[in-house]
């Protein structure tokens, strides 16, 4: 899969005075590239108006809407562009905001009424590159969420009626059960709703596309350059091994896998593993049985499945989610158990890629934005959602950096909640939650 960094404190310690970046992990993503562009490790010293930290979606995307806002940044990654869940997620381009009836509670008329197009703001942003950067990664739109159980029924029909109220009544429809086998190709779901608006994309290569592109109005990108600390004060520091950049502000943007930053972050979310499998490629007659609109698909259960089909016609198929960090001892076999569940016709398939990866988690689901100082922002946490909401965030951090922080606030006035026991111990502390709420929905 990949090597776990070594952590002291909040201080970066490899095993070499240089960090060597770990590479993609061997996903589907990794081995279907198109970009095969390497950045430098920072070398010396370098002065810039914002530095930000973390080059998957969140960093990029701020980094990318500061360059054409004509601001000076530099990137730093500590291992590859991508290299976290934004290169290895499920590439499932879904709208909304987790914990929106928070937010609502603190935001205000005015921002919550802006709530809805937050929500899908970071689509638009994802569509305009596309298309502006001519960036290659298979964006295609369609998307439902399939029900399990009745509640997950009446939670349809209140976001329908809630879509269709901000005038996405042509966007979106509630699918009966007896259409979802003509559409999905299985029976295992009660309902649906389809949203035409959402869709699914190839995620390392819309990932590497922001980097070039960004990298193409001048911002500076170094990979290779873990952050040992970041020295508050008028004009920040960040150090790494082999030099440090001075800015006017900071971007933090490190998501699941860095562990700056400990003494505020360390109670306030922490990483969740889940699991993703890519099939050898389905015949033309499999690929219509089971997705003939190509459309992504993904449960509402606790523990939930997402899939879709590929470009080359592979069924990705995604589940299992572990809190204490753990891995099954088999992910294929795993996860071919949840395959069978859905596409029974399809439990023998071969089993081409498996890989596994880290979303950070927010105990009250609302995602981590705020400042660790004026001129010190974060944003992370998306628990799973974060594909086109990081795109938002990094709109957000944008208009934070230009003294616009109305939107920052909003995020700033949830209490996000404190993991029981701290990070390590908290991790099994959900673990025993969810098992509860599992067996819960089961009996």
């Amino acid at each position: 899969m990949w090597r776990t960094p070594k952590f002291e404190s909040n201080h970066y310690i490899g095993s070499d005075p240089v960090h060597s970046p770990d590479p993609h992990c061997d996903s589907y993503f990794a081995a279907t590239r198109n970009d095969a562009a390497e950045y430098p490790p920072l070398d010396g010293d370098a002065r810039t108006d914002v530095c930000v930290i973390g080059a998957g979606f969140t960093g990029l995307s701020a980094a990318l809407l500061l360059a054409e806002r004509g601001f000076s940044v530099t990137v730093l990654e500590q291992n590859r562009v991508g290299w976290g869940a934004s290169g290895r997620c499920g590439g499932q381009m879904v709208g909304g905001v987790p914990g929106e009836d928070r937010l609502e509670t603190v935001a205000g008329p005015v921002l919550a009424d802006s709530l809805f197009d937050l929500g899908y703001l970071g689509h638009d942003i994802i569509a305009r590159w596309v298309q502006q950067y001519r960036i290659d990664c298979d964006l295609n739109y369609g998307y439902i969420d399939v029900a399990t159980k009745p509640r997950h029924l009446d939670k349809q029909k209140f976001w329908y009626d809630r879509l269709c109220a901000r005038g996405s009544e042509n966007e979106v429809r509630l699918v009966p059960r007896g259409e979802l086998p003509q559409l999905i190709g299985t029976d295992r779901y009660i309902g649906g709703m389809l949203n035409w608006r959402s869709g699914h994309l190839h995620p390392l290569n819309l990932c590497l596309g922001e980097a070039r592109a960004a990298a193409g109005l001048g911002v500076m990108i170094h990979e290779g350059s873990a952050v040992l600390a970041i020295e508050q004060g008028a004009r920040p520091v960040v150090r790494t091994s082999c030099g440090k950049v001075l800015a006017d502000h900071v971007l933090l943007a490190g998501n699941a896998y860095h562990l700056l930053e400990q003494a505020t972050f360390s109670s306030l979310l922490f990483p969740a593993s889940t699991f993703i499998v890519a099939t050898e490629p389905l015949t033309q007659a499999e690929m219509r049985a089971i997705n003939p609109q190509n459309i992504a698909v993904c449960d509402q259960s606790l523990v939930m499945d997402y899939f879709r089909l590929s470009s080359d016609r592979r069924l990705l198929f995604g589940g299992g989610c572990h809190y204490t960090g753990r891995e099954p001892a088999d992910p294929r076999q795993a996860m071919r158990r949840r395959i069978r569940a859905v596409y029974p016709s399809l439990a023998d398939k071969r089993l081409d890629y498996a890989w596994s990866g880290q979303m950070a988690v927010v105990i009250k689901r609302v995602p981590l934005l705020g400042r660790l100082a004026p001129n010190v922002f974060y944003s992370q946490g998306y628990g799973g959602h974060g594909l086109s909401l990081s795109h938002a965030c990094g709109d957000i951090l944008c208009d934070a950096v230009q003294g616009n922080t109305a939107r920052l606030e909003m995020f700033e006035r949830v209490s996000p909640g404190r993991i029981p026991l701290g990070r390590k111990l908290g991790g099994y502390a959900m673990a025993a939650e969810m098992l509860y709420h599992r067996l819960r929905d089961r009996f």
